[in-house]
Parts: structure tokens; sequence; C-alpha cells
């Protein structure tokens, strides 16, 4: 396969970047996209050019940080997959890839196809997580869970905090991921103990980091790669609306 790509190439944050265009040829359908700009910056490298710089880590669909923009979607046109789950078999012989960073106020780039995804790491520290002592670890039977309940926490915390609902957000909105790291423990009785200060505290740094409202287009919903149900934000509103009314009242 041959190729041209459209890449954004960005020296640091402070550089207002722009678009390059590549060639690369002999592309195997088989490759992984990854594998396809491992390609590229092996050409550029022999031609003393610099690489792009793009984030990757396990390249099997499990941390998150492959995170691009392809052709105007999140992690390319294929659904339920991250990037480094997309093959080359997806693009035509002479097809041209636009590939861009996440485009969000609180994901700053940090060079080239990099954002910088603190802000994800600075809402868990909030609250999501269970601090309450609860013991040494119980047998597996000793807590008895609902099966809706645990099923609807194991689908909740499958979410790999990739940041692909902020990208394809009309408002950059966080909401579907915050909603499924405070599900994951709501739907538990471990993390029932601290619903109420932990949906506060999370929702509350989610505001400060710069993230917008939802915009309920569902739009995260079908673009994340893990396929996080929005019905996550619907328990997570309706827990911090319950929070506010008990501050309320207590005040």
């Amino acid at each position: 396969m041959d190729l041209t790509l459209k890449i954004w190439r960005q020296k640091n944050a402070t550089d207002r970047g722009g678009i390059l265009t590549y060639k690369v040829t002999g592309v195997s359908p088989d490759s992984s996209f990854f594998e396809m700009l491992d390609m590229l910056n092996q050409q550029l490298i022999e031609g003393n050019q610099e690489p792009v710089a793009f984030d990757h880590d396990c390249r099997e669909g499990i941390c998150g940080t492959c995170s691009l923009f392809i052709n105007g979607r999140p992690h390319g046109p294929k659904r339920g997959i991250t990037t480094c789950q997309l093959h080359m078999r997806s693009f035509s012989n002479g097809d041209t890839i636009y590939i861009e960073p996440w485009r969000a106020r609180a994901f700053p780039v940090i060079k080239d196809l990099i954002v910088d995804r603190g802000a994800f790491d600075k809402i868990i520290q909030a609250g999501g997580y269970v601090s309450v002592n609860t013991g040494g670890i119980p047998d597996a039977n000793a807590i008895p869970v609902p099966k809706f309940n645990a099923e609807r926490s194991m689908d909740a915390a499958a979410c790999i905090g990739c940041g692909a609902c902020v990208a394809s957000c009309a408002n950059a909105s966080a909401m579907l991921f915050v909603s499924a790291k405070i599900a994951q423990f709501d739907y538990l009785p471990q993390g029932k103990v601290e619903t109420t200060r932990r949906v506060q505290a999370m929702v509350q740094a989610m505001d400060a980091l710069g993230f917008g409202n939802c915009s309920n287009m569902y739009a995260c919903e079908a673009e994340c790669p893990k396929e996080i149900s929005i019905a996550n934000i619907a328990l997570m509103n309706r827990n911090f609306l319950k929070a506010k009314v008990c501050a309320e009242k207590e005040g």
C-alpha cells in the first residue's frame, strides 16, 4: 500500500504547529497503524529528519495511551478498538490519512501527536479510589454482590482513560470517563461508603480542570474503544444531585 499522511507537527506547547505531508510506500495491509508510523519514522530518521512523536505503550488495547485523531475520529474508523488495534487493511491503497492529536483545552499538546492527559490523573486523585479500611482480602463469596451490580461495575471498570470521549465531544466533556470511574465503585458495597464525597470531589476536579459539560450527543459512547455506556453519566448526575441536596439540608 502507498499512502499519503497529513500529520500534525508541533515542536512544543508554545509552538503554533501545522499539518505536514508525508509519503509512505510498501505498507502491508496486515501491519498495525503504529507499525506504519514506525515505518515513517524510520524513513525520516534515515533522511536526517525529526521523527513524529506519538504516544504508545502496551500496543494491546489495554493502557489507553494511543491517543490519535484519525480522519476526524478518535482511534480511527473502526468501533470498539484503540489505535494500536487498528490495522492498515482498514484503509485502501492511495488513501490520504489525516492524523492529529486530541483537541481539548484540558489536554495541551506536548509535542506533535502527544498530549498531556495528566488532568485525568488529577481527577482520579480527587476521589477515584476506596479509602475506607476494608481489612484483609475477603473470600470471593464473603460479601454478596447482586449479579446486576457486579456486571455494571465491571463494565464501568473497563474504561482505560484514553480520552477518546473528550476528543469526540463538542464541549470536550470528560463526563463519560469520570462517571465510569465513579460507577465502578458505586455499584459495589465497598465503594458505597464514600459515594457522596467521591462524586462531589471528582466532579469539582473535572470542572476546575477545564472540561466542558455533557452535550447529550452520545459521541463519547459511540467513539469509546471500550464502549462504556452513558448510563454511567446518569448515575453520576443522580448521585451528585443527592449529595448537593444532602449538603444543603445539613447546612
